[in-house]
């Protein structure tokens, strides 16, 4: 495996050093997506499946310049036929991943949690993950979970620190440490997360959550700055260098997630998790490196994990939310 990414660019340069993955785009007729499939495809990151309307698909990528193959053009009539078709195109094993097109994110997780017809894999919870490059951090900083899991309870929390934890291997980090986020750094009964993030921090050290440095609760200040920790006389080994924050739920998140983004430049990248491939979710507002290590980190997901089979059943901004009940993101029975 590789070093460990450190910026977006790294996780480019990372994947394009694999074989491209075969990536079924959900509503594919918009030209900032048929942009960045054109460029992903000529980095060597994909081979795209471009579904949706055929005529509209091959109008945009007329008006690119973009020289397509017949094979990359799949029909579908409308959003959820073209989210059915991608999770069909991944069961018959002729794609690797999944990206949001031109549809709402509802609509196509709505199709790719259903528990008869999609993609969830048995004992996994489905969570997401963003990826930041600030320019005042030194490593990318994951943020989990700001988009799908709405308000996780202190077991769903652990599944979605653990997802978190597994991804961080892959993109090379060995021992990664994970803050568990809260309003302050000491446990007060009066708020909830402070008692979650204490039970998560003693799971992780009595082995229930594997493969990370655990510590919480931290407020985001301590999390992210050894200075702010030290003031405040917080003695921890993930204070001021935690590689992920575990967040209370959706809307504290996405807000740190947006503000991050809008307010201190960052750069952010996503990737939904836990489902039988990996799934992209991108927006007209992304910036062209945002979508492109999105796309990277679905490579490096497929090339460097196995694979869960999918069922054999015949399966706006990154910072976009699918929220989406506790019951369909929960993991399904063995």
């Amino acid at each position: 495996m590789s070093g460990i990414a450190k910026t977006l660019r790294h996780l480019i340069d990372q994947a394009r050093a694999l074989p491209p993955i075969r990536v079924a785009v959900v509503d594919a007729a918009q030209a900032v997506v048929i942009e960045t499939m054109k460029e992903a495809q000529a980095l060597g990151l994909v081979e795209p499946r471009l579904v949706g309307d055929p005529d509209s698909i091959a109008a945009l990528c007329k008006d690119s310049g973009w020289k397509t193959q017949a094979d990359w053009i799949v029909a579908a009539s409308t959003d959820p036929a073209a989210a059915a078709k991608a999770v069909e195109l991944v069961q018959a094993g002729v794609a690797d991943a999944i990206m949001k097109g031109n549809v709402h994110t509802d609509v196509l997780m709505r199709v790719l949690l259903d528990k008869e017809r999609g993609l969830r894999v048995p004992g996994r919870r489905v969570s997401h993950v963003f990826l930041a490059e600030v320019a005042s951090f030194p490593k990318l900083l994951g943020i989990t979970d700001a988009a799908i899991n709405i308000a996780p309870d202190l077991n769903a929390k652990a599944q979605i620190l653990q997802n978190a934890i597994d991804l961080f291997h892959l993109l090379g980090v060995e021992t990664p440490k994970a803050a568990v986020l809260s309003a302050v750094e000491t446990v007060n009964p009066e708020i909830a997360s402070t008692l979650d993030a204490a039970c998560l921090t003693l799971m992780a050290r009595r082995g229930q959550i594997n493969g990370a440095i655990v510590d919480g609760p931290l407020a985001f200040d301590n999390a992210i700055s050894s200075r702010a920790a030290a003031e405040k006389g917080i003695a921890s080994p993930v204070a001021g260098d935690a590689d992920i924050v575990l967040v209370p739920d959706l809307v504290s998140g996405n807000i740190l997630a947006k503000n991050l983004e809008y307010l201190a430049g960052a750069v952010v990248a996503g990737i939904a998790v836990g489902l039988a491939v990996p799934v992209v979710l991108t927006s007209r507002a992304d910036p062209a490196p945002a979508r492109l290590a999105s796309l990277a980190v679905a490579a490096l997901m497929h090339h460097r994990t196995p694979r869960a089979p999918a069922k054999s059943k015949v399966p706006e901004s990154s910072l976009h939310c699918a929220p989406q009940p506790e019951h369909t993101c929960c993991p399904l029975p063995g």
